[in-house]
């Protein structure tokens, strides 16, 4: 995902959806949210909406992830 040229926010948050490091059986869920984040960033302008809706996405992930391990 690139952010090059975004703002420092959205830097930040936007590399808390790598999912290359996780297992196998996990990537595909995390990659789904990695996937929304790049659409989003991509599309919307940098802002506090922007970073809030990453932050709440960022969290759903961590959430949806976790039920895989069950």
């Amino acid at each position: 995902m690139d952010t090059t040229d975004r703002h420092p926010g959205t830097q930040a948050i936007a590399r808390h959806f790598s999912y290359a490091h996780l297992p196998q059986h996990l990537r595909p869920i995390s990659e789904a949210c990695h996937d929304l984040a790049e659409e989003m960033i991509r599309r919307l302008p940098d802002g506090p909406e922007l970073t809030a809706g990453l932050r709440k996405l960022l969290e759903a992930k961590d959430c949806l992830v976790r039920a895989a391990l069950d």
